[in-house]
């Protein structure tokens, strides 16, 4: 070798170990900030031997970068349903069995009411102390029913606002994309634009699961778990329309992606994870079942109490103690939406609405005398009051649309419902718990795998410095050489 080419192999060895020093500079400049990648160097082998920088590459592992996205879909879509499962418990107090507010406790209380005003029918405070405890069974009813029609309310304003989100998101992603094919095509250092694009679909897929492709040029086209095309060289159009008078027994809306229907139980290609389809299992599945079991509690509680002819005409049963706008007649078996939100105490047995609270010992609460039980009047009747007692134990048909079954007790099914709630709010804590889990493993492990490691990178400056060194001083001992040989020419 010639003293020039070792001349030149040393000049561009610090050309190339400066931009090395550069690639770790920005490396330990961006330690701890999250979805930032480790850069590396791209080097080879010149014609001469030299060691030739090429580019700045990006460390990446395409596996593990799925499964956090995935992982953070499934958890998007499980805390929203967790969530709304808590509020529930919260409004009822279900976590305080002394102090639950839940109907099934609420009816316990009105029996125990009532047997000891059948053990006292001439105690006015007694009566009083019944009719108290029956307003608390509606209004354990009509707050449940507030409480669920307003998770439905609220997770269709916030699909409408995940649906804004995912658009926007997707018109960020698109301009990035192409500035991406773009600089790709161009052999520009794209690696930044690589992690922004990595940081945005971290986002996306918590609003909605979804999968990749990388095609030529690093362009990326976006699926949605269930097979949708998301993005594709331009983004497409997620819209929905929310539903203002959202109440029980009204359905709200889907959500479209490009036409097609993505949510619902009749769309052809369901979302299966991310927050939208989480709160879409709120608003269409979990709420609405749990307002059938309250709307067949209340039904039941009107069918339970209701009055019957004592005439011996067989005139049809009446509301008695629990009745409904608009009922002329005791309910059937069959579900009324919404009748949790309207059951009351019927106003013939309210003093405060003008009615008589010993009707609760006589009967004729309907207002129908042939409904009276008490004929002779007597202060020290008991039968009916002990017929009440008994009532929410009696069979009755119900609605199995609730699913809570075709027959049983009134006590029964208000008992069925709570722990139908609670298995619904453990599975859902436990599906939050592994996704939680799942979300920091899969975070961890891809950090681990394409973070920046500050040791490492600390490491690989000092080796560079001293590379750097060498190749100074071997620069500088070939300027000597140079030196010396014009020197003796001369």
């Amino acid at each position: 070798m010639t003293l020039t080419n070792a001349s030149i192999i040393a000049g561009q060895s610090l050309g190339t170990i400066s931009s090395q020093i550069s690639v770790v500079s920005r490396n330990i400049s961006n330690a701890g900030r999250p979805g930032v990648n480790a850069k590396y160097s791209q080097i080879a082998t010149a014609p001469n031997g030299s060691a030739e920088f090429l580019g700045v590459g990006r460390m990446a592992n395409v596996t593990l970068f799925r499964s956090m996205l995935s992982a953070t879909a499934a958890q998007g879509s499980a805390a929203q349903i967790s969530d709304a499962l808590d509020q529930i418990d919260r409004a009822l107090n279900l976590s305080n069995p002394a102090q639950s507010r839940s109907p099934a406790s609420m009816i316990t209380r009105l029996t125990t009411a009532l047997q000891n005003y059948s053990a006292a029918p001439d105690n006015e405070t007694a009566a009083e102390l019944a009719l108290a405890a029956a307003r608390d069974v509606v209004a354990s009813l009509n707050d449940a029913t507030k409480t669920t029609q307003g998770i439905r309310r609220q997770a269709d304003e916030d699909i409408a606002s995940s649906v804004k989100g995912v658009n926007d998101i997707l018109a960020k992603f698109s301009a990035l994309n192409r500035e991406i094919v773009e600089g790709t095509a161009a052999g520009a250092d794209i690696t930044d634009q690589l992690d922004q694009r990595d940081a945005l679909l971290t986002q996306l897929s918590n609003e909605i699961g979804v999968t990749t492709v990388t095609r030529p040029n690093n362009d990326m086209v976006i699926y949605t778990d269930s097979g949708v095309t998301l993005f594709e060289t331009t983004p497409r159009s997620v819209t929905f329309q929310p539903t203002p008078t959202l109440t029980a027994g009204v359905a709200g809306a889907a959500v479209y992606i490009d036409g097609v229907q993505v949510t619902g139980a009749d769309s052809p290609l369901a979302l299966k994870s991310g927050a939208i389809n989480g709160f879409a299992q709120v608003r269409d599945v979990t709420a609405p079942q749990f307002q059938k079991q309250l709307d067949e509690i209340a039904r039941g509680l009107v069918a339970a109490f209701a009055e019957t002819d004592q005439t011996g005409g067989g005139g049809a049963p009446l509301p008695g103690l629990f009745t409904y706008p608009g009922a002329t007649g005791a309910p059937g078996s069959t579900l009324i939406p919404g009748l949790a939100g309207q059951i009351t105490i019927n106003a013939n047995v309210d003093p405060d609405k003008g009615g008589v609270v010993s009707r609760l010992r006589d009967g004729g609460i309907s207002g129908n005398p042939d409904y009276v039980y008490n004929k002779s009047g007597g202060a020290a009747y008991s039968e009916r009051l002990l017929q009440l007692v008994n009532a929410p134990s009696t069979q009755q048909g119900f609605d199995p649309g609730a699913g809570l079954g075709a027959s049983g007790s009134l006590n029964a099914i208000a008992a069925g419902s709570i722990g139908w709630l609670g298995v619904q709010r453990a599975q859902a804590e436990k599906n939050v718990t592994y996704q939680d889990a799942m979300v920091a493993q899969t975070t961890q492990a891809l950090s681990n795998a394409t973070g920046v490691n500050l040791d490492d990178q600390m490491s690989q400056m000092l080796a560079l410095e001293n590379s750097y060194q060498a190749s100074a001083k071997l620069l500088e001992t070939i300027n000597a050489m140079f030196d010396t040989l014009f020197a003796a020419v001369r």
